[in-house]
């Protein structure tokens, strides 16, 4: 039986004592692909998987963790993919409901699989899923994004919020981004304002038509306040470390004319990625990566992840 390295949890797993362990090749089935990972993006997801929800029903156990993951594909089954093929692969029940991309190899269903085309290097693709699959689909699906507009990014100092510098500043309009540290004010000098955030922006800022709240809940309200008149907001990320809003009145806390959404990233498309890829590659852009480590390295970045020693998306290669 041939085998692969892979990182494998059936209980409560601390940084330190992660490991990669030998395990068969999965064999394809029917409706399924096999696919070599080639590099894989480390999320926050995965820690919360580690530390609390491996002990849940609901969780393949033992499961290999990990939400997303670029590769090749190796048996394509029925799927009408070919060998060799490009992919990306993210969410769908990925390292939960079954086994995900901490691994040489996934076996994964044809729908959450996604053939591309791209010549960047497999480590900067492994920057794209979910961050990239969460920041086009915030900007655009929710927020509407034109050239026009005015952005404010609250809470930038992340790989989603770095992502959505990228692709708002190719779109062309203004970009406001903020962070509640002054010394990571150099990270987000490629928006037009990089921006001190108390806590309280309401009344310092003006003409913000278009909002990406990543703080969450916690400044949510303030958020609503600090656009203009007919301005969207969308709700997607939680680094404020609130996840509910007790109390909140929709009729006294939106004000009138403005619109709150939210992105929710559990289902990617095709469509969705074609016109990613497309903008990438009509823009020139490389995908936004803090650091790459080696799957020898697993780790070592897992720790980075958790520490948050990294600014920007810790990727694995393999």
């Amino acid at each position: 039986m041939k085998t692969m390295k892979a990182v494998v949890l059936d209980k409560i797993t601390e940084r330190k004592d992660i490991v990669l362990s030998e395990t068969p090749i999965p064999e394809v089935r029917f409706g399924w692909v096999l696919v070599k990972v080639r590099a894989f993006g480390i999320n926050h997801s995965e820690k919360l998987l580690r530390l609390n929800e491996i002990r849940a029903g609901y969780i393949q156990k033992p499961v290999i963790p990990g939400i997303e993951c670029v590769g090749e594909i190796v048996e394509p089954s029925d799927s009408g993919l070919t060998v060799g093929q490009k992919v990306v692969a993210l969410m769908g029940g990925m390292g939960r409901s079954f086994n995900g991309s901490y691994a040489e190899y996934a076996l994964l269903p044809r729908r959450i699989v996604f053939p591309i085309e791209s010549d960047l290097p497999w480590e900067a693709l492994g920057a794209v899923p979910e961050t990239y699959f969460t920041a086009w689909g915030s900007l655009f699906e929710c927020l509407q994004l034109t050239a026009d507009d005015t952005l404010l990014i609250r809470g930038a100092t992340c790989a989603l919020g770095y992502a959505s510098i990228q692709i708002a500043k190719a779109l062309g309009c203004k970009v406001i981004a903020t962070t509640h540290r002054e010394e990571k004010l150099p990270l987000i000098a490629e928006a037009d304002e990089a921006v001190i955030d108390d806590g309280r922006l309401t009344g310092t800022l003006h003409g913000v038509t278009k909002a990406l709240d990543l703080i969450g809940p916690r400044n949510l309200k303030d958020t609503l306040t600090a656009v203009k008149k007919g301005g969207l907001v969308c709700q997607t990320g939680l680094l404020g470390g609130v996840y509910t809003l007790n109390g909140f009145d929709p009729i006294k806390d939106i004000p009138n004319g403005v619109y709150l959404t939210g992105f929710f990233s559990n289902y990617p498309t095709q469509q969705i990625m074609d016109e990613i890829f497309s903008f990438l590659n009509e823009k020139k852009l490389i995908p936004v990566t803090g650091k790459v480590f080696d799957f020898e390295n697993i780790r070592e970045a897992i720790t980075a992840q958790d520490e948050g020693s990294v600014n920007g998306k810790v990727v694995v290669r393999l």
